[in-house]
C-alpha cells in the first residue's frame, strides 16, 4: 500500500521541497496552502501523515492541528521557524507528534516522517514488534494492544499512536520507573540529543484523557528527579 502524506504550509518552495523528497521515497503527496484546503483534502482523501507549518495566515498550524485532533489520530509533524521550548510545547500540546524546526535537513524530515509511519501502521493492524501480552489490566485501566483500545475508569479513550506506545510502556513494566530520556528512546526509537519536553507534554496529554481530574494523578505517578511510573 501507497502511504499518502499531507503537506500543509502556505511557503509554496517549501512544500514543493518536501514534496519531492516524499516522492523519491515512493510516497504518494497531496499539497494544501491554507487550513481550509487541508481540511478538505483530509474529509475526501485517506491520509497517513500529516506535515503541518505552524505560522500560516487565517487558521494557523496550531488551530488547525486542534480541529485534525477532533476525530482523527493520524500522526502530524509540526514544521516552524520557532525553536524555543515553549514554542515546541505549544505545539505538542494541541495534539502533534513530533515538532521540526526550520531550517531543517530534509534527510531528517524523512527519517521522522519513516518513524511515525512505521508506529502508526503497527497502531491500525494492531501488530506488535515485541513479545508483550496484549492485554493489560489494571485498576481503572484496561488496554488492548491487539485492538489498541484503551478503556479508563470505564470510559473509552481516544489515544494517538505516540501517546498509547507510551501508556502501553509504561503500564506493561508495572512499577518500574521510566526517565524521560527512557520513554523517547523505547518510543520514539531514537537518541535524546538535546534536552526537550516531548515526552513531558504527551505525559500531560495522556493524563488529561485517562484521569478523572488530571490534577489528581492516579494511574501515571511522576517520580520527582527520576521519571514517570504506573503502579
Amino acid at each position: 500500500m501507497t502511504m499518502t502524506i499531507l503537506i500543509v504550509d502556505d511557503d509554496k518552495e517549501i512544500a514543493e521541497l518536501v514534496e519531492i523528497y516524499l516522492i523519491g521515497e515512493g510516497y504518494q503527496v497531496f499539497k494544501a496552502y491554507h487550513a481550509k484546503e487541508a481540511l478538505e483534502i483530509l474529509s475526501k482523501e485517506e491520509v497517513h501523515l500529516v506535515i503541518l507549518d505552524i505560522m500560516m495566515p487565517g487558521i494557523d498550524g496550531i488551530q488547525l492541528c486542534k480541529q485534525i485532533r477532533v476525530d482523527n489520530a493520524v500522526p502530524i509533524i509540526m514544521l516552524s521557524a520557532k525553536s524555543t521550548d515553549d514554542d515546541k510545547i505549544n505545539g505538542l500540546a494541541t495534539g502533534a507528534d513530533d515538532y521540526v524546526t526550520k531550517p531543517f535537513n530534509p534527510l531528517e524530515l524523512l527519517a521522522r516522517v519513516k518513524s511515525q509511519l512505521r508506529r502508526y501502521t503497527q497502531f491500525n493492524s494492531g501488530q506488535s514488534t515485541d513479545k508483550q501480552e496484549k492485554i493489560i489490566q489494571l485498576e481503572n485501566l484496561n488496554i488492548n494492544r491487539e485492538t489498541h483500545s484503551v478503556r479508563s475508569y470505564d470510559r473509552e479513550v481516544k489515544l494517538t499512536p505516540i501517546e498509547f506506545e507510551i501508556l502501553f510502556l509504561l503500564a506493561s513494566n508495572k512499577g518500574k520507573v521510566f526517565s524521560t530520556e527512557e520513554i523517547f528512546e523505547r518510543v520514539w526509537n531514537e537518541k535524546i540529543f538535546e534536552a526537550n519536553n516531548t515526552v513531558m507534554v504527551h505525559i500531560r496529554r495522556i493524563r488529561e484523557k485517562i484521569e478523572l481530574d488530571s490534577r489528581e494523578v492516579q494511574i501515571i505517578k511522576t517520580v520527582w528527579g527520576v521519571g514517570y511510573k504506573i503502579d
